[in-house]
Formats: structure tokens, C-alpha cells, sequence
């Protein structure tokens, strides 16, 4: 009670004060008291009521503070922010820096309740006679009042009304500022001044001045330095330092004029004043900007932004998740690495230009969490000079699809043909399975989308090599090296085009702008436009043995009172990790016998190339166990209207740019420079029981007719050299290898053929720049045809299974309409083979006749061929029961173990041979090498169908 007594009389003295003022001072503060004062009686009374009752104190909603965006390792990247502002405790504050502020702004700040009766009458004399402002004439706490006014003001017009100069707005402020002092004590008063006032340059706090004006720390502000930011507070726009030398001198005399302050008030020396006037500013004005423009990773920051603004566990609305960003405090951990992001900027660099019309976008992904690692444009980020279309920068984020800032996509080319063998291998398809394809091929039949609606494109032409190339036959390893279109399209029919759109779905293959699938017979060669993160995302589950996880820029977000919220990976198994593997595995000879042959990156690998129809884009996808990236390249005016044929792309020609052109060689750059510290483990071998064994008619014949004349046209060129032997040995090196559907990926550590699987152990890389360069930087590619000299035959497989039926002919049924995708199933039992292992066992069976295919392909491999050679005479074991036609018996043969009949990779996954198969050997072996090559190009010649030989080295490398 005697408290409220004493305030009263207080107040009471208050507004005489106040009175005498306006009475010696002039109209302006007469005319703020006289209200009050005016009159006797009712006028006084329900002034003093005013100034009694006290309001509750502002309600004060969290300051606007920086968000920031850290990269892995901690290092920021990015801020947003609506004030650049984070607040620190008064602890955080150099004392100089209080001392200073206090002087010039309220240097009874300790002494008075809130209103400084005194010192406002001080001000307004020193002001008046000044003829300007050189004194503060409102308290630290009047100010603080204003302040969270004008931070909490949602518009132009509530700022206005913070802003107004009026009676009533004053006596609010002093209202509001005894309530606080009522509230706090006088350094939580201070502590709060010092984080919300505006100090100009666009800094907003203590912290945040003395880091734009001088590059440090609050606490570590020196005397010039403090009184420079107090001089700065009163009028920040006029003594803005970033705005031109003129306001800068007035910040050096609002400076001086504190240090004078300080000196009379005894806070410093005279000496010292005149010291640390006599010194320059000393500006080191470092910029602060916001949003992702002055990002070091701009087109990630991009990513992240658009993943804050659109998820809902962010706020409810667009509007809440916006100024959660912007205002919020935030500190936000992403995923990006700064090596994997330098290695994808610096290979993107090397080979596109920012002012090229062309535009090379790369994201990289880790395998198994979906975690981004890398994101990059070869354009700036940013508008163009002039605001023009095009030029050097571009605002849109062409790494991501159009919900994460990018544009409507580029079709990705035969980087969708994975889909397809992934499909094919889940239905029960075999390494080495193919069929014999023609020159030209009319999608006219047999596709049907997820609806069931039939979408065939009868009046659609599609060949190998635009045109160019012929038919012949195809395994589906080489079908894949090659990237043969005519292959594929029939193969998406035979295993059914939605079944092809679904194992895309469950690998998050969306469009980039949003869209629906396309889902037509073209889905297999990519004519659906998509984005590199969508991209490299499908891909890296392939690394992950079928663990797909959504792409990922956040790891975890912590408040600005420090809870942190961590955020897990969302993954799902979209693959058997069988499957995965033996994709793997087939793709991995893209670089030792596809596409990409010559190019390595010194460890286990597997990718794939796309170029589309008429050059409208590139791109290449690929992984290892630890990291997955997908490049494409497109011209940004727009790629139907400008394809990449006859183009300078940073400095250098392309007569038209291919996957293994362009994108291929940035893919090569970037994962070599972002795995340089990462041990190079290999994949998981495939379960060779299950996918080995599949057979080819006619390839291997295809083959050897196509190494001879290869043979020839090198000893034709080389005239009088006397290497012919050492080019034959090559050539028949490379036939043999393929016939066991390639064993080795690109550098890859040879494996045994286990069914099991874990990552293998890290082992010495086998260098590859042996092999022919990539066709795409070869004068004469028909010399260099991946086919001639890099393709590996998969003639004969590698399981022991028994030879199976024929189709109709010894031609394999596979242009009756029926898909694998009704047929091929995975069997269980011997006694109920699914129709699609029968299908492929008939075709292995056409021109088997005593494994002639299997074991003349090995080139006279007693340990592998001459058992099998012996056993077909003798009917010793399931091969022969088979060609002895007792195709009721072939069905109950139990399939034997990996690498029994020719070992896939190596002899340790052989099966046991046994003492019949030893001494059988001894016996026979020899004589029936030399007798069953002849008898079984006999037999070829025989019973095969006629059929056109593939012109192999004319098979363009399409997307």
C-alpha cells in the first residue's frame, strides 16, 4: 500500500515536472502535458488515473531472428531472415558496448522508474539550443516500448501507427514502459534494447551491427567500435554507412559525440576520448545477405527453401512455414558435403560454360538413406543482366523438379531402361536370355497401360541407330551395353509395359513438372521428362540392394531455444535385394563393355547412358555401393526446338552430344573427386543359381562372323605390322568374356558367384585404360564398336541347368503377344516350371545340340566344357537326358550350384566335382574337344532359322 502511495506521489511530481517543462521549454512539450495539467478538478483526476492504473505489459512475441542453414560438417551456407538479428544474453555484450549506449541514450537509466523527468528536460534544452536531436529524450525503456511495437506491426499500416507522432501514441509508450519496469530488472530491460533496435545496413541487435559493421563478435567490440554502433542507434537511416561517404561522416560525428558523452560523464577519460577520436571508422562492412542469392550452394538452398515452405510439419499454412523461415530462429542441418559438392561443381565447370545455351545439371545421393550429397547447375543463380531470359544465371533449380524451384524436366533417354531389366530379372528372365530383334520395329500391338487401356503406336518407327542399323540377335546383357531400343521395346512388351511403370513408381520416378507417368510404348526409352535428383534417387536404390528412400536435404532442425527435432530417412524395400544385385551386375558392364568402355573411375561401378530421339538431351546415371549421381544436359531455350547436335559446348565441338559424350565424362570427374577418400567396396555378386544360365540363339555365331571382320579390316590397316596375333587374342578375349555375361564391373575386385551377399572387402582396383576409348570420342566408331571389341558374349550361361525346350522351330515364342509379365515368374518347383522359365529354356534350347554354344565358347576349357562335351555322348547327366529328348525327365533335374558348368566370375564357386565327372574327363574329354565344335556348327547350320547377322558396330549408343 505504501509502495502504491509513494508511486502516486511520484507520478504526481511526474506531471508537475512535466508542466514546468512546457512552461520553460516551449509549445511542443506544454502541449504534450497540458491535458493533464489543463485544469483543475476532473482534468488532473483522470490524468492521474491514466498514469496510475497500469496497463499489463506488451505482449511480446519472439523477436525475428536469422535462420540458418548448416551443411553437414556444421559450416553454415545460408540464412533467411525477415531482421537480421540473433539474440545474445548481456553476458554476450563487451561492457564498453552498455557503457556507450546508456550514455547517449538514458545515462540515468539505473536511477529512474521509467520515466526520466530530468534527463527529458536535459534533452530537450541541449536539443533545442542544438537546433537538433543530440540527446535522447525518451528512456531506454520508452524506446524498448516502441520497439516491440514496431516489430509486431504485420503491415505497412501498423508500422505507421508505431511511428506516429501524437499525444496519445506518447503517453501509451509511457504506460507501457513503467508496466515493464514493473516486469524486469533494469539489465533484462537493457539486454532486450540491445537485441531489438535497429542499428542500420540492415542489422537488427547488437550481435548482428557489430558483425556487419566490424566482422566480430558483439563481446568483442573495442571502445571506437561501441561508440560508433551507440551513435549509430538514434538515427540509423541517416547514418547508414552502406548508403555513401556523406552518411558515413555523420556516423563519425555521432560517434565523436559519444565518446564526448562518455568522457563527461566520467565513464572514460578525456584522453581516451580524444584518442579514439582521432581514429578512423574502421568499417569493415561485411555483407549479410539473405535467401538463397547469396548462398555458397544456392540451387540446394533452393531445394531446402521449397522443402520448408511445402511441408506441413513446418506450420499449417504457406503463410505460417514462411514466417516460421523467415522470423523463426531456426538453425537447419542439411545433408550437403562440401567435397561432393566441389567434385559436381568443378566437373560441371570444366566442360559447361555459364553462358552457354546448354545447361548441365548433377545430383549426387547416398545410397541407402537418400541422403543429398551434391547438387549443381552450370549457371549462376540469380537474374540476368537487364532481367533478360537468358544469359549466364537463371532462378530456377534445374538439379530438382518443379517443387523444389526447378523446371518441367528433360526427357532422361535410356537411363529408363534399367526399369525395364529390373523387371524382366523379377520375372524370371536369365543372364544371357535374349531373342533376335529386326531392323525396324512398329509398336503396334501388345502394350497396354496400368488401366488397361491398349496405347500402341502403330504409325511409330523405332530403330537402333537412327535408322542406320539392322536386326540380329541379342542377349539381355548386351542389349543393355549397347542401349538397343528395338531390344527393349520388345522387351518392356514381353514383360508388360505397367508392369515396367510400376517398379519405376516404386522407385520414385515422378515427372519433374508434376504430372501424371506417361505411360506409353516409349516409357522404356525415357520419353517422360525428369530431373537429376528424381533420377539419381531411383539409381541409388539399385546400390542399396532395393532400398529406395525419398531424396532428403534435412537432417535435423533445432529451435532457438535449442530443442532439436532429428528427422529419419523415409525408405522402403522397392526391390528383392536379388534383384538390385543382378541389375548391378549386368549394369556394371556398361563401363567395361557398353557405352561408357574406357571410361573408369578406378573402382566398382554401374551406370547407364541416355540420349534421346533426335539429341534433345543426354544424361548418365550411375552408382557405386556408396553414392549414386544421374548428370543431364539440355539446352535451357528448350530442348525439342534446340537439340544437341552440331553445338560448342564450353569451348569445345560436338557433332551431337551422346550420354557418353558430355554427361558421361562430368559423372566420371565428379564421383572420382567426391569418393577420393572412400574405401572402393564392390557389390553384392548375383544369385547365380537363379540368374544364371539364359541363352541366346545365334549370338555367339553373330559374334564370331563379327570378330573376323574385325580381324581382317585391322590386318588390312596394319599392313605390313606383325600384330595380328596379339589383336586376335584381344578380339577373342572379348567374344569369350561376354559369353559369361560379364564378370567384372568397371575396376571391380573379381568375386566369388555367392548367392549371400554384404558388401565386398575393399581390394587393389584394376586399372581399365587398357580399354578402347568411349565411342563417342572415336573418328572410326565401327572400328570401336563396343560390340567389336569391348562386348562380351553371353551365348552360354553359367548355371547348370538343364537344357530346356524349344519353341515352335527352334525359334523362341516371343512374338505371340503374350507379355513375361502374365509368363515369367521365379519357379518353386521342378514339376511346375512357369511358363516364362519354359519360354527362356526353349529358346536356350534352339541350337544347343550338345552345348556347343556353351562349351566351344570357353575355347577349349577342358575344366569346363569337356565334361559337358562327355556327358551329352554318354547321357551321364541332365544335359544329355535333355538332348535325348525326354523332356518330361528335363523338368526334375535339381539345378546345380553357381559356376558348375562354366564358372561365372571364378573357379571357387564351382560345385564339387565328383570321381564319375574326373575319370570321365580323363577319358573323353580330350576326343570330344576336338569333335563337338564341328558337330555343332553342324547342327546349327541345320536346324537354326535364317536370320540377318546384327551389324553390331552400327548400333548407335541412344540415351
Amino acid at each position: 500500500m505504501t509502495s502504491r502511495l509513494l508511486g502516486r506521489v511520484d507520478l504526481g511530481r511526474a506531471v508537475l515536472a512535466l508542466g514546468l517543462c512546457g512552461a520553460a521549454g516551449g509549445i511542443l512539450v506544454a502541449g504534450l502535458v497540458m491535458p493533464l495539467v489543463g485544469g483543475a478538478g476532473l482534468a488532473a483526476r483522470s490524468a492521474a488515473s491514466t498514469l496510475t492504473d497500469l496497463p499489463a505489459p506488451l505482449r511480446e512475441e519472439p523477436l525475428p531472428e536469422v535462420t540458418r542453414l548448416l551443411d553437414r560438417n556444421g559450416h553454415q551456407i545460408a540464412q533467411f531472415y525477415y531482421q537480421n538479428r540473433q539474440s545474445v544474453p548481456l553476458s554476450a555484450v563487451a561492457p564498453v558496448m552498455r557503457q556507450a549506449i546508456v550514455a547517449i541514450e538514458d545515462a540515468r537509466f539505473y536511477e529512474h522508474g521509467g520515466l526520466d523527468l530530468k534527463g527529458t528536460l536535459r534533452a530537450f534544452v541541449t536539443n533545442t539550443r542544438a537546433g537538433g536531436i543530440r540527446q535522447g529524450g525518451s528512456s531506454i525503456s520508452q524506446q524498448l516500448v516502441k520497439n516491440i511495437m514496431l516489430s509486431q506491426a504485420e503491415s505497412e499500416q501498423e508500422r505507421a501507427q508505431a511511428l506516429v507522432r501524437s499525444f496519445r501514441r506518447k503517453l501509451d509508450e509511457l504506460r507501457y514502459a513503467l508496466a515493464l519496469e514493473r516486469k524486469y530488472t533494469k539489465d533484462q530491460i537493457l539486454e532486450r534494447y540491445l537485441n531489438i533496435a535497429y542499428f542500420g545496413a540492415g542489422a537488427f541487435g547488437v550481435q548482428a551491427a557489430a558483425k556487419r559493421f566490424f566482422g566480430v563478435d558483439a563481446a568483442d567490440l573495442t571502445l571506437t567500435q561501441a561508440a560508433t554502433l551507440a551513435g549509430a542507434v538514434r538515427t540509423p537511416y541517416d547514418t547508414d554507412p552502406s548508403l555513401g561517404d556523406e552518411r558515413r561522416e555523420r556516423l563519425r560525428a555521432r560517434r565523436d559525440l559519444v565518446l564526448g558523452r562518455m568522457a563527461e560523464l566520467g565513464v572514460i577519460g578525456k584522453d581516451a576520448a580524444r584518442t579514439a577520436a582521432a581514429e578512423p571508422l574502421a568499417l569493415h562492412l561485411r555483407p549479410e545477405p539473405g535467401g538463397c542469392a547469396g548462398s555458397a550452394h544456392p540451387f540446394f538452398c533452393v531445394y531446402v527453401e521449397r522443402e520448408v515452405l511445402t511441408n506441413p510439419a513446418f506450420g499449417y499454412t504457406r503463410a505460417d512455414r514462411e514466417r516460421r523461415l523467415q522470423r523463426g530462429g531456426l538453425t537447419i542441418w542439411t545433408t550437403i558435403d562440401p567435397v561432393a559438392q566441389r567434385a559436381a561443381e568443378r566437373a560441371i565447370a570444366a566442360r559447361v560454360r555459364p553462358r552457354d545455351n546448354q545447361v548441365a545439371s548433377e545430383t549426387m545421393i547416398e545410397p541407402g538413406t537418400g541422403l543429398i550429397r551434391a547438387m549443381a547447375v552450370s549457371k549462376r543463380y540469380g537474374r540476368n543482366p537487364h532481367d533478360r531470359d537468358l544469359g549466364p544465371s537463371t532462378t530456377y533449380n534445374l538439379a530438382a523438379d518443379t517443387a523444389h524451384g526447378g523446371g518441367l524436366g528433360l526427357q532422361a533417354g535410356s537411363t529408363f531402361k534399367v526399369f525395364t531389366l529390373a523387371t524382366a530379372l523379377k520375372q524370371g528372365m536369365r543372364f544371357g536370355d535374349g531373342f533376335t530383334i529386326p531392323g525396324a520395329y512398329v509398336p503396334s500391338y501388345g502394350y497396354r497401360d496400368c488401366s488397361g487401356r491398349a496405347v500402341n503406336d502403330p504409325n511409330t518407327v523405332i530403330h537402333n541407330a537412327g535408322g542406320e542399323g539392322g536386326g540380329g540377335p541379342y542377349s539381355l546383357e548386351m542389349g543393355t551395353w549397347q542401349s538397343v531400343n528395338i531390344f527393349y521395346m520388345r522387351l518392356e512388351r514381353e514383360v508388360g509395359l505397367c508392369d515396367v511403370v510400376q517398379t519405376a513408381k516404386s522407385l520414385g520416378i515422378r515427372r519433374a513438372d508434376g504430372t501424371p507417368l506417361h505411360e506409353v510404348p516409349t516409357f522404356t526409352l525415357g520419353a517422360n521428362e525428369m530431373d537429376p535428383t528424381t533420377v539419381a534417387a531411383a539409381y541409388a536404390a539399385f546400390a542399396a540392394r532395393g532400398r529406395y528412400c525419398r531424396p532428403m536435404a534435412i537432417t535435423a532442425v533445432v529451435e532457438r531455444d535449442g530443442t532439436r527435432t532429428e528427422i529419419p530417412p523415409a525408405c522402403v524395400t522397392a526391390l528383392e535385394p536379388a534383384v538390385a544385385d543382378a541389375v548391378s551386375h549386368v549394369l556394371t558392364g556398361v563401363f567395361t563393355k557398353g557405352t561408357m568402355r574406357g571410361q573408369s573411375i578406378g573402382r566398382p561401378a554401374a551406370g547407364k547412358t541416355g540420349t534421346n530421339n533426335g539429341y534433345t538431351s543426354a544424361w548418365f546415371a550411375g552408382y557405386t555401393p556408396g553414392l549414386a549421381a544421374a548428370v543431364s544436359v539440355g539446352d535451357i531455350r528448350g530442348s525439342y526446338r534446340y537439340p544437341l547436335t552440331g553445338v560448342t559446348i564450353g569451348g569445345r565441338y560436338y557433332g551431337a552430344v551422346q550420354g557418353a559424350s558430355l554427361p558421361g565424362p562430368i559423372w566420371v570427374d565428379s564421383m572420382h573427386a567426391a569418393l577420393r577418400d572412400t574405401p572402393p567396396y564392390g557389390f553384392v555378386p548375383p544369385d547365380m543359381a537363379r540368374f544364371g544360365g539364359g541363352f541366346t540363339p545365334g549370338l555367339k555365331e553373330a559374334l564370331e562372323k563379327q570378330r573376323e571382320k574385325e580381324k581382317k579390316k585391322r590386318e588390312a590397316e596394319r599392313g605390313k605390322h606383325d600384330d595380328g596375333d596379339s589383336a586376335s587374342a584381344s578380339d577373342k578375349d572379348a567374344t569369350d568374356g561376354a559369353a559369361s555375361g560379364g564378370e567384372q564391373g568397371s575396376g571391380s575386385a573379381r568375386t566369388t558367384p555367392l548367392a549371400g551377399g554384404g558388401r565386398t572387402t575393399p581390394t587393389a582396383v584394376r586399372a581399365v585404360s587398357a580399354a578402347p576409348p568411349s565411342r563417342s570420342t572415336v573418328v572410326h566408331p565401327t572400328r570401336d564398336s563396343p560390340a567389336a571389341t569391348g562386348a562380351r558374349s553371353v551365348a552360354r550361361g553359367t548355371s547348370p541347368r538343364a537344357p530346356l525346350r524349344r519353341g515352335p522351330g527352334g525359334v523362341p515364342a516371343t512374338t505371340d503377344g503374350t507379355g513375361w509379365a502374365s509368363l515369367a515368374r521365379p519357379h518353386a518347383a521342378p514339376p511346375a516350371a512357369p511358363p516364362a522359365v519354359r519360354r527362356a529354356e526353349a529358346r536356350r534350347d534352339t541350337a544347343r545340340h550338345g552345348a556347343a554354344q556353351h562349351g566351344a565358347a570357353q575355347h577349349g576349357a577342358a575344366q569346363h566344357g569337356a565334361a559337358e562335351r562327355g556327358t551329352q555322348k554318354h547321357g551321364a547327366n541332365n544335359h544329355g537326358t535333355a538332348d535325348h529328348g525326354t523332356a518330361g525327365r528335363r523338368a526334375a533335374v535339381p539345378p546345380r550350384t553357381p559356376g558348375a558348368r562354366h564358372g561365372a566370375v571364378s573357379h571357387e564357386g564351382r560345385h564339387p566335382r565328383t570321381t564319375h565327372d574326373a575319370t570321365h574327363d580323363a577319358k573323353h574329354g580330350a576326343a570330344h574337344a576336338a569333335k563337338q565344335p564341328a558337330r555343332g556348327r553342324a547342327s546349327r547350320r541345320a536346324e537354326a532359322p535364317a536370320r540377318r547377322h546384327h551389324p553390331v558396330h552400327r548400333v548407335r549408343r541412344h540415351a
